[in-house]
């Protein structure tokens, strides 16, 4: 199975594909959680130690040159779309039980709108992760979908904008709904997050009345003191924890049924 996360910045996008990750590993699953978000967070909120050790793989400047043909930072050159990269996770995946995690660094652009070298090999390393391991892989995004390419959209099993209670989340889902369109992206599922009230929930239903919502996650202070303690949110919310196993049931369900 293959998860995409996207949604506005700071509704919870990381929040929801940690919880997940760790589910997932619980359940059996080998996972491989990708941080994809410039903001990259996601180890942390594993429980990874030394997570600002960890180097994003387009910093990774020898491996770049080697595998694309070009040096990090040029632009107008040529080079090689499609690098060699079955063999990245196991270089440079950090593992922790069941999850091995990657972090991608920035996907930047050249000046005439081509993909830099850093760029070339995560976007390639991408669709490696997306069409071709059999890992349950779960992708933490930006706001958008830029990621995401016409050729790994078809690996998406599964795209989840996370929303909270506001009208700029909302808007910003609707514009992830439609760049999805364009991508043939049909799987797609909401989530809501920091809910305080039954009427925060019927704001977002409301909002958004033609989708399909796997789930609600409810407002807890306990999740902003695990961060201000640099502790793993994945243990630190029982309401939290206890509404992503429902939507992770949700996954495996509609998994099940798409393969009869």
């Amino acid at each position: 199975m293959k998860i995409a996360i996207s949604g506005k910045g700071g509704v919870g996008k990381t929040l929801l594909a940690s919880l997940l990750s760790k589910t997932f590993a619980e359940s059996g699953y080998s996972v491989l959680a990708i941080d994809a978000d410039p903001d990259a967070n996601l180890a942390a909120n594993l429980g990874f130690p030394d997570p600002d050790k960890i180097t994003p793989i387009s910093e990774l400047s020898d491996v770049i040159e080697e595998r694309v043909g070009a040096k990090p930072g040029t632009s107008g050159s040529y080079f090689r779309l499609n690098p060699k990269v079955d063999d990245l996770v196991d270089k440079y995946a950090s593992r922790q039980g069941n999850i091995r995690l990657l972090v991608m660094g920035r996907i930047k652009r050249g000046g005439t709108g081509c993909y830099c070298p850093e760029g070339a090999l995560v976007q390639a390393l991408l669709s490696h992760l997306l069409l071709q391991r059999e890992d349950v892989v779960i992708l933490d995004m930006e706001a958008g979908i830029e990621h995401l390419t016409r050729g790994t959209a078809r690996g998406v099993d599964r795209l989840i904008v996370v929303v909270e209670p506001g009208r700029r989340s909302i808007e910003t889902a609707q514009r992830i709904f439609e760049l999805a369109q364009d991508l043939n992206i049909k799987a797609i599922g909401v989530v809501g997050n920091k809910i305080h009230t039954q009427e925060q929930n019927d704001f977002i239903r409301n909002s958004l009345p033609s989708v399909e919502f796997l789930g609600f996650i409810p407002y807890d202070e306990a999740i902003i003191d695990a961060d201000l303690a640099n502790r793993s949110v994945t243990e630190s919310s029982l309401p939290a924890i206890t509404e992503v196993k429902k939507i992770y049931q949700t996954l495996i369900s509609d998994a099940k049924k798409k393969k009869q």
